[in-house]
């Protein structure tokens, strides 16, 4: 009788499962840490007939495997179940990579999967109750990001606990197996339905440049293209090297306009806000600005209500233009390499859209599933980045559950690059750590990157409420926060004007001391060591504790016209501020450009004194100068001793400088001088 495709693939899986089973099962007792996958693994241990056909297949036996594994074991290594149970994994799966077209699609492969995760968390005989709730068994986040450094189609372990986060939000992030089932079968369908999207009219796709994302066709939305006061509909495609924009014709589309995202130039992507005649009414578009367009390009995406189809093209398009600005950085250059990361890059897109199709109600956060998005926003997330592209380079050869061997076999990736050598799947040895070792860097690194982003994500919450504040609310609690300065405004008062004679005296003193002796810097050394005591002095009284919150009051004891009249007078005062700001400025103008000769000319002898002042005589000397007129201009002594006719002549200077004459005018000038 004849057996059909996905019947053998469903045995082989079961199989697999099988060797996983009973090599655990084997060495796994009450003396390891892991009695808990003994237990699992016998729930799950199949036929025994069908264990003998996995050994005739595979060519080995259990104690093969195991002494295998323990000839690379250390006892210094500790969790030897857990290590046994990444060894089984990695040796099982090596087998099925070749295979992850024909199975992704069947709950065997879904089934086998996620039971590895539960095996890796590895539950103690205590806590295995943990996982039997009213759903079922369900997964961790540490279980779901190990899967990533096996099978990088599932998740990829730089960006897998952000992924997890978007895929379990409503799940107390917990991962239940329904859910994980449906995860990977909209993974499926999704790269399948891109196999089938037609190229873009006019152009030649490199052979390693594959269709991601398209948009204003028939049965999707729409994508209009905005040039000045024109808007032109048309079909939008995103590759991993460019975007494509055709616009609609009577019978078809014209000739696509490509958008290059690999060069290595200036280049950007932003979002934008259109609207008919230009008007930014609508806040659903994106910019497209490079170096080599005269013009940016303007792409609107409508919807109804959100801007939820423009965020996710942004973060798309940003996604590709930080992938090829990384791989250009860190000088990434081995076709290996490149196309690993590319594949990477790639598999985070596909995930992205079957997250999206999964979560349809409450469309998940676009950054979470992509790698460079997300990190170039993250606080130190350029760590990340560099630690990524370390890892990287040192890969040699592409091994069959590489990201980029994976793309090749699911038929989403027909490249033929002649220098890529898949590693053999069979002979090959396993190392009884896996991957740990070599990402463990990169692993601390994320794991400080994630807790960061989570502090300055309660940080910048705390001033939500804040940025909601009108003018005047903004103007009271300025004026509430400035309060502290009211203190110490006066105190300088009293210093300046001789109120305090002796506290006077003391501070001219020790300012001249300081300047002569040129101890500015020992100054500022002892007044920064004050602030410090002073926090310091906060802390230990619990000031944190006793303001918690700033409680202002916007209650007048004025009547409404007399607010009003309060009002117009301070507005009245600005406008004065403004007017005599741009009168000195302007009288300022006059004086550089020689509008006024004769003031322009007391001003060059002047500067040429003071000139000769600074280059004779030491500037201690000066600053010394400066203090003392500062302090005795505002004695009793100083304000009897002032020239008051001089300051009059000053004033009647400064009023007769002329000024430029401004003319306002409503249409645009052709030319500006």
């Amino acid at each position: 009788m004849a057996v059909s495709e996905d019947s053998t693939s469903s045995l082989s899986m079961v199989l697999l499962s099988s060797v996983l089973g009973l090599a655990i099962v084997t060495r796994l007792n009450n003396n390891f840490d892991g009695y808990g996958v003994m237990v699992y693994a016998v729930r799950k241990l199949p036929m025994k007939s069908l264990l003998l056909l996995q050994m005739r297949e595979l060519d080995t036996s259990v104690d093969a495997l195991v002494e295998e594994f323990e000839a690379s074991w250390k006892p210094e290594m500790c969790k030897y179940s857990r290590k046994l149970v990444e060894f089984c994994c990695s040796k099982a799966l090596r087998s099925v990579c070749c295979h992850i077209a024909e199975l992704i699609n069947n709950e065997t492969f879904s089934r086998f999967t996620f039971d590895m995760m539960l095996a890796w968390e590895m539950p103690s005989s205590t806590d295995e109750e943990s996982y039997m709730v009213d759903d079922g068994p369900s997964v961790r986040e540490d279980a779901f990001v190990w899967l990533g450094t096996l099978v990088p189609l599932v998740v990829d372990m730089v960006n897998g606990k952000f992924t997890f986060e978007a895929l379990t939000a409503s799940t107390a992030y917990r991962l239940y197996f329904p859910a994980y089932d449906k995860y990977l079968k909209e993974i499926d369908k999704c790269m399948k339905h891109l196999q089938k999207q037609a190229k873009p009219k006019g152009v030649e796709l490199a052979d390693d440049e594959f269709i991601l994302h398209v948009e204003g066709t028939a049965s999707t939305q729409r994508v209009i293209r905005h040039i000045g006061g024109t808007s032109w509909p048309g079909r939008l495609t995103l590759t991993n090297y460019a975007l494509y924009f055709e616009a609609s014709g009577v019978v078809s589309y014209e000739d696509a306009l490509k958008l290059d995202l690999s060069k290595d130039i200036e280049q950007r992507v932003k979002p934008a806000a259109t609207g008919p005649w230009g008007a930014p009414l609508f806040d659903k578009a994106i910019v497209y600005e490079s170096a080599e367009l005269k013009d940016p390009v303007v792409l609107e995406f409508p919807e109804v209500t959100s801007s939820t189809r423009r965020d996710h093209w942004l973060a798309l398009i940003k996604e590709f233009i930080l992938l090829h600005q990384f791989l250009s950085k860190y000088n990434v250059k081995l076709p290996t390499q490149a196309w690993e990361m590319h594949a990477r890059t790639i598999f985070g897109i596909i995930r992205l859209h079957a997250a999206r199709e999964m979560l349809r109600i409450s469309p998940p956060n676009p950054k979470s599933f992509l790698i460079f998005a997300l990190f170039d926003e993250l606080p130190k997330g350029d760590y990340v980045l560099e630690e990524l592209a370390e890892s990287l380079k040192k890969v040699d050869s592409v091994h069959p559950c590489s990201a980029s061997s994976i793309l090749r076999c699911t038929n989403v990736s027909q490249l033929v690059v002649s220098n890529l050598e898949v590693a053999d799947a069979v002979g090959e040895r396993i190392s009884v750590s896996g991957q740990a070792e070599n990402l463990s860097s990169l692993e601390s690194t994320i794991d400080q990157v994630r807790q960061e982003a989570k502090e300055v994500v309660a940080a910048k919450a705390t001033t939500e409420g804040l940025k909601e504040d009108g003018v005047s609310e903004s103007v009271l609690v300025l004026m509430e926060l400035l309060k502290p300065l009211k203190n110490v405004l006066p105190w300088f008062e009293e210093v300046l004007t001789w109120q305090k004679p002796a506290t006077t005296v003391i501070v001219i003193a020790t300012s001249l001391l300081i300047v002569y002796k040129e101890w500015v810097g020992k100054a500022l050394a002892v007044c920064l060591l004050w602030m410090v005591a002073k926090m310091v002095q906060a802390r230990l009284q619990g000031i944190r504790n006793k303001y918690n919150k700033i409680v202002l009051s916007t209650a007048s004891d004025k009547t409404t016209m007399e607010s009003i009249v309060s009002a117009q007078h301070g507005l009245k005062t600005a406008q004065d501020i403004v007017q005599m700001a741009n009168i000195s400025i302007l009288k300022i103008w006059s004086i550089l450009v020689s509008k006024a000769p004769k003031h322009t000319d007391m001003v060059m002898m002047a500067l040429t004194g003071l000139a000769i002042i600074l280059a004779v005589i030491p500037f201690k000397y000066i600053l010394m100068a400066i203090i003392l007129c500062c302090f005795t201009t505002s004695s009793k002594l100083g304000k009897h001793a002032a020239n008051k006719q001089g300051n009059r002549r000053l004033k009647e200077w400064w009023d007769s400088i002329p000024i430029i004459p401004v003319e306002v005018i409503d249409n645009v000038p052709d030319t500006q001088t």
